[in-house]
């Protein structure tokens, strides 16, 4: 079968879910035996997400490749179960930097470069790389931005022309818009999407199904009226309800034959029915807890849930796996000290203490280590939080009051944290940081082990400090124990306290990983602890 094409394309307001509308529709066509795969375009001009601060644009996600990526192409993973790369992720920046570059080289042989079709070219390039691979039967390309605005014509410039030059049937085209509810009419109203559509046909593209995001049922009559004013076929505008948890999307979207409409739209007849069990027996454990654990989440970019969008999804697939539901407290820890710990932090069952960068609320991450610690409550800290976690150890347990990481201080007489010895020749932020799948090996017997069940792991990383190494023996001869490191550089990539009921903390970033089928294992072992702390409480 040749290569099909699905682009996914958003009007109204931003924000709506196009990941998860693209994420679920991957889902329901994998379910059927296909072979897909998810790639984002943003029209940002950043190359890629990774010098953005995180309230910008959220979390920024890692691949296995060590691409940093927009947030979504997690919703890509998690909802198919497979790893992406370098390669899903496109945005303006990398466009023109890779156009600009041809023209210094002479690529171009004297021809004025434009926006088409030089950059056009580019993109359309990128749009069908993943399909030239040869690996997959469908590709579904998700396009940032919302219909009208300014960066993202380009894009729709090239879905027009490849709309044009792909083979018949080898193209469909899914439009997903807002109907607001007007509670003071007591009316959805349509004709938003109706401008969004006609914003679409202008730049050149038909949309072939429209997806419309609502909070209340869209009628048949609604339905009709969509279907003739923005000229898609009757039974291609579809409702896509607020659901309680995105994993329901999926099914919601298989009951609006979102994925049949798809098939039929590019050509395809033959095809089994979706096998969706697993997903199923997930969102039965996930809407039928038999527990509520409370975790604290001290972090620094806690205003925005996005900034910790994979931790707060590993939290939904640990839970789940122990029938718990979650409840996640954000704890800023700019504001956490010694004088309101207790009174932030006394009524928790666990506390993850998040990654981040920079000196601000580092203290207060601080003071919630110690009171774990302390206190014996089930603590899991990630990258920035291990670190924390190693300062914390070294000024409370081995004396060393003015350790530190030198990332914000260059005066420390104990820098127990320290640049990596190849990030100290490099002056470039974007690209440069310690990324991707590494191995790690882990020690037999310790807790990281049992939790993994094998001493043998691969996790991604996104840092430039690490723990340094000429202060491993004291702090093992403290209690600190490094049990997981890297086999080639000696890396200490996992921490531990064995007589502490439940203390790990981890260089590299477990919830990268964790997906509704396949809970992340770290996650399952510190939702478990806390559960069994509220219990022994």
């Amino acid at each position: 079968m040749a290569v099909k094409y699905i682009f996914v394309t958003g009007g109204v307001a931003s924000s709506l879910g196009k990941g998860i509308i693209a994420a679920s529709l991957g889902k329901l066509l994998q379910a059927r035996g296909f072979k897909v795969t998810i790639q984002k375009f943003d029209p940002y001009i950043n190359i890629d997400p990774g010098t953005l601060n995180p309230y910008e644009h959220g979390e920024c996600y890692v691949t296995e490749d060590g691409a940093e990526t927009d947030l979504d192409l997690g919703h890509y993973e998690r909802f198919l179960g497979m790893h992406t790369s370098k390669a899903n992720n496109v945005t303006t920046g990398k466009v023109y930097n890779t156009v600009i570059t041809k023209e210094r080289e002479g690529a171009y042989l004297g021809k004025t470069v434009q926006i088409v079709p030089h950059i056009t070219d580019e993109i359309k390039r990128r749009m069908l790389l993943l399909g030239e691979s040869g690996e997959y039967d469908i590709v579904i390309t998700e396009v940032g931005g919302t219909v009208g605005d300014m960066e993202s014509q380009p894009f729709l410039e090239s879905i027009r022309q490849l709309q044009w030059e792909l083979p018949q049937d080898s193209v469909c085209v899914i439009h997903l818009t807002l109907v607001p509810y007007l509670a003071a009419a007591a009316e959805l109203k349509t004709k938003p999407t109706q401008h969004s559509v006609q914003a679409l046909q202008h730049a050149g593209v038909l949309p072939d199904i429209i997806v419309c995001r609502s909070e209340k049922e869209l009628s048949e009559d609604l339905r009709h009226k969509m279907a003739r004013f923005c000229n898609v076929k009757p039974g291609c505008v579809m409702q896509s309800i607020d659901a309680s948890s995105i994993y329901q999307v999926p099914l919601n979207m298989l009951a609006e034959g979102l994925d049949v409409k798809a098939l039929e739209c590019l050509g395809i007849k033959d095809y089994p029915e979706a096998e969706l069990s697993r997903l199923r027996t997930f969102l039965d454990r996930l809407f039928n807890p038999e527990h509520t654990v409370h975790v604290a989440v001290v972090g620094k970019y806690v205003e925005l849930q996005d900034s910790y969008k994979s931790i707060l999804e590993s939290f939904v697939h640990a839970g789940a796996a122990n029938l718990c539901k979650v409840k996640v407290h954000y704890v800023h820890s700019e504001f956490v000290d010694d004088s309101n710990v207790e009174e932030k932090l006394g009524c928790m069952d666990g506390i993850l203490v998040a990654p981040g960068f920079g000196e601000r609320g580092l203290e207060g991450k601080i003071v919630a280590i110690r009171y774990a610690r302390e206190k014996g409550v089930p603590f899991f800290g990630i990258c920035l939080g291990m670190q924390m976690a190693v300062v914390e150890f070294a000024r409370d347990v081995l004396g060393f009051t003015d350790a530190a990481s030198s990332e914000v201080s260059s005066t420390t007489t104990h820098p127990v944290i320290d640049l990596m010895e190849s990030q100290k020749s490099t002056s470039v932020k974007g690209g440069t940081m310690r990324l991707g799948a590494y191995d790690c090996a882990l020690e037999e017997g310790s807790l990281a082990a049992k939790v993994y069940g094998t001493l043998q792991i691969s996790e991604r990383h996104r840092h430039r400090y690490e723990f340094n190494n000429k202060y491993l023996a004291q702090f093992e001869a403290a209690g600190l124990k490094a049990s997981g490191r890297n086999p080639r550089t000696g890396l200490v990539e996992v921490v531990e306290l064995p007589e502490h009921p439940f203390f790990i903390a981890t260089q590299f970033h477990p919830e990268y990983k964790s997906t509704p089928e396949c809970p992340h294992p770290i996650f399952v072992s510190f939702v478990k602890a806390s559960l069994d702390h509220q219990q022994n409480r």
